[in-house]
């Protein structure tokens, strides 16, 4: 399961956090573009990518939203692009998958399971807002569901499996690792698997080490030498679970997308800035940072030049 290389993936802005949270939340596609870059010059092989409406910084989850950053980013960077189908957890799976059907990308995100998403308790350290879609979303998430159901992977797996991308498959819990085993013994998808297990958001996983070691242990029982691992944790949790899983031959991912913060009360300037700090965690334990053309050896992707953009 594990590689001599470390692979940092960096989530370069998400649709969780709106921009009256921070202002270094990249939001035009000239922002994003120009933060993914940097944050692959900081150590990052792979950047995970949705995008925004320029003006008031709301998800986008149309092609045309991505089509200039993705452009820019294949100009000028080697690194590997991953493409959410995630999207927001208010759109339609088939919104949510159309920009990866339409680019093509080396990597897609694919949710592996329906859960409540609880993004409310933000309210309670932000109160102003600049945009007047920002407070609904999130009071909205009290009575939120994010639907992924078999029929929905399913979907998105039929739809993007011709194409050559593989996924990173995001498990918020432990039934999404058995979802994922039940796609994984019906051939819809092949090993390695590259699973990011992701740990404290609300309607998810906790972050406790104790959490991080359950999911371990269950996608080694699983899964065995079939996939590769990778954490991510949101808020303050970020660097801790991500340190841990290093410690253990993880990968990791890393992004104002998962946190804001880069240390107690300060906020990150940049994707880059926390790129940098998990790379001297993985370097300080005497391991090595894996480059894109690394990254996609061991994840066994289609390449650079098989992409639609």
């Amino acid at each position: 399961m594990a590689s001599d290389k470390i692979i940092i993936s960096c989530a370069i802005t998400g649709s969780i956090h709106t921009p009256s949270m921070s202002p270094h939340l990249p939001v035009t596609a000239a922002e994003i573009a120009a933060s993914a870059l940097e944050a692959a010059e900081a150590g990052a092989a792979i950047v995970h990518l949705h995008a925004r409406n320029p003006i008031d910084g709301r998800p986008d989850q149309s092609p045309e939203a991505f089509e200039p950053f993705l452009r820019t980013i294949k100009q000028s960077s080697n690194v590997v692009v991953n493409l959410t189908t995630g999207g927001s957890p208010y759109m339609s799976v088939e919104e949510r998958v159309k920009p990866a059907a339409v680019w093509q990308p080396e990597v897609a995100s694919l949710n592996m399971g329906s859960m409540n998403f609880g993004l409310f308790p933000m309210l309670k350290r932000n109160t102003e807002f600049r945009h007047d879609w920002e407070r609904p979303m999130l009071e909205g998430s009290r009575d939120l569901v994010f639907r992924n159901s078999f029929k929905d992977i399913t979907y998105a797996l039929e739809t993007l499996n011709a194409t050559g991308t593989r996924y990173e498959f995001e498990c918020y819990d432990t039934s999404h690792l058995y979802n994922l085993h039940y796609f994984w013994k019906e051939g819809l998808v092949q090993a390695p698997l590259f699973i990011q297990t992701c740990f404290g958001l609300l309607g998810g996983i906790g972050s406790h080490p104790d959490d991080v070691m359950h999911m371990k242990r269950t996608a080694d029982r699983l899964f065995g030498d079939a996939y590769r691992w990778s954490v991510l944790a949101a808020g303050r949790a970020q660097m801790t679970v991500a340190a841990m899983a290093a410690a253990m031959g993880g990968n990791v991912r890393v992004g104002l997308e998962d946190s804001l913060w880069i240390g107690r009360g300060r906020l990150a300037e940049s994707n880059a800035e926390q790129v940098r700090q998990v790379r001297r965690i993985i370097e300080g334990l005497g391991l090595e940072v894996a480059t894109p053309d690394e990254a996609r050896k061991i994840l066994s992707l289609k390449g650079g030049d098989r992409v639609a953009f």
